[in-house]
């Protein structure tokens, strides 16, 4: 019986895993000037923390969490999402006593949710992401912003939008809660079973409702912008004030919701532009989630952070036409000929890879003229051809494939003088 991948999950192999690495390296590389230091969390965390922390009136708790009980009859989830692991750990930790504040986190890893798989949307899929603990001041939020969109930028993205709404605060948010009841009451019974459960837990979560999107209630929803109090007005104001200073184009939308039930404040996603990249166009969301920390029992704690999936990064940049440069090549192939020069290759493809360089032999027993193409496969920038005689002379023959030169050396200064070709 042949056992395939289960579904909605993917390999990513050799040819491939090198864009993920690239863009991995550039993330950490921006995150190092930022500031912003790495945190790894379990895989599986206590299902309460999902269902207190992302909100029992989501999708992702209520639907698309992979949960089990292990043999101590304890509920666990697998991570649908990194911030709530992120919090509960600085928490836990007691990372607000920490000298250095705001504290500020980044992640990188898989996430689980039981979603329908689609272009671009897997049930295991790579998150990166960061998170700013400690700070009220808009002036993070934007920073925040702007560390996302220079990652796409610096990988080459062009086609972005950047879209940013406030969800107020808890004050703002009540009055916007009861005006989102009032419009939606009278007519509830149209809406999805999922919406109508929503009017009295969170009424703001059907504005996010694919199914009945089109309904004409949803059009004439009260705005959340016409609730903000004047302490939720100004931040908003200034974080866009902010943006602009970053040189950061972005519109505003009253409708963008976030998926999370944590989120108050700035929310925002960063959106893909590219002709043909696909109906979920979003690349990155993310937004401010003052509160979270206390309801998973911590101390009162402003926080912001933003996720973008590896994945839906890699479609954006294929959209765009954009190639990200893969293997450059190996610096030496040693080819051999003979029992005794194969024998003595094992230990001088040691000795290249200790002084530093990127080598392999042959393990087929190949001929020469085989191994030559192993090299070209491996795109070898040097080939060098040991025999038995040459051995016996303790003399190697390097030949440079880019130009054609061939040089003899001495066994005894191979990797001196094979080092003195690299200039």
């Amino acid at each position: 019986m042949s056992i395939s991948i289960p579904r909605g999950t993917q390999d990513i192999l050799p040819g491939e895993v090198e864009k993920w690495q690239l863009i991995e390296a550039k993330a950490r590389e921006l995150c190092e000037k930022y500031q912003y230091k790495e945190i790894r969390t379990p895989i599986f965390e206590h299902t309460d923390l999902f269902s207190r922390g992302v909100g029992d009136s989501t999708d992702i708790v209520q639907k698309e969490m992979y949960t089990f009980e292990d043999r101590g009859k304890r509920s666990l989830t697998l991570r649908p999402e990194g911030t709530a692991a992120v919090v509960r750990s600085y928490v836990e930790k007691k990372m607000f006593g920490l000298a250095n504040q705001p504290v500020k986190l980044y992640y990188m890893g898989p996430m689980f949710r039981y979603e329908r798989p689609q272009a671009g949307r897997f049930r295991q899929f790579v998150q990166f992401g960061i998170e700013a603990l400690g700070s009220n001041d808009p002036a993070i939020d934007a920073e925040v912003i702007s560390l996302a969109m220079n990652l796409y930028k610096e990988m080459g993205l062009k086609k972005l939008k950047l879209i940013i709404n406030s969800l107020g605060d808890k004050e703002s948010r009540g009055a916007h809660r009861d005006a989102l009841v009032n419009h939606f009451k009278p007519r509830i019974g149209e809406f999805c079973h999922d919406c109508q459960n929503r009017l009295e837990k969170n009424p703001l979560r059907i504005l996010d409702c694919k199914q009945d999107r089109d309904h004409e209630l949803m059009k004439t929803a009260p705005s959340i912008l016409e609730f903000l109090n004047d302490f939720s007005k100004d931040y908003f104001e200034k974080l866009q004030k902010y943006l602009t200073q970053l040189d950061i184009p972005f519109e505003v939308d009253a409708n963008l919701v976030r998926g999370l039930d944590y989120y108050n404040h700035t929310a925002f996603e960063i959106m893909s532009n590219a002709e043909g990249f696909g109906a979920i166009t979003t690349l990155c969301g993310g937004g401010r989630y003052n509160g979270l920390a206390e309801e998973i029992g911590g101390p009162e704690t402003p926080g912001i952070g933003f996720a973008l999936s590896i994945e839906r990064f890699i479609a954006a940049l294929q959209a765009e036409g954009i190639e990200l440069a893969g293997n450059e090549g190996i610096d030496c192939y040693l080819a051999a000929l003979g029992e005794e020069a194969k024998d003595y290759t094992v230990g001088l493809l040691q000795q290249l890879r200790r002084a530093g360089f990127s080598a392999e032999r042959d393990y087929l027993d190949r001929k020469i003229k085989a191994q030559f193409k192993a090299a070209d496969r491996l795109r070898a920038k040097f080939v060098a051809v040991l025999g038995d005689e040459e051995l016996k002379n303790n003399k190697i023959n390097v030949k440079n494939m880019a130009t054609g030169e061939q040089v003899e050396i001495d066994l005894a200064t191979f990797i001196k003088q094979f080092q003195e070709l690299q200039d």
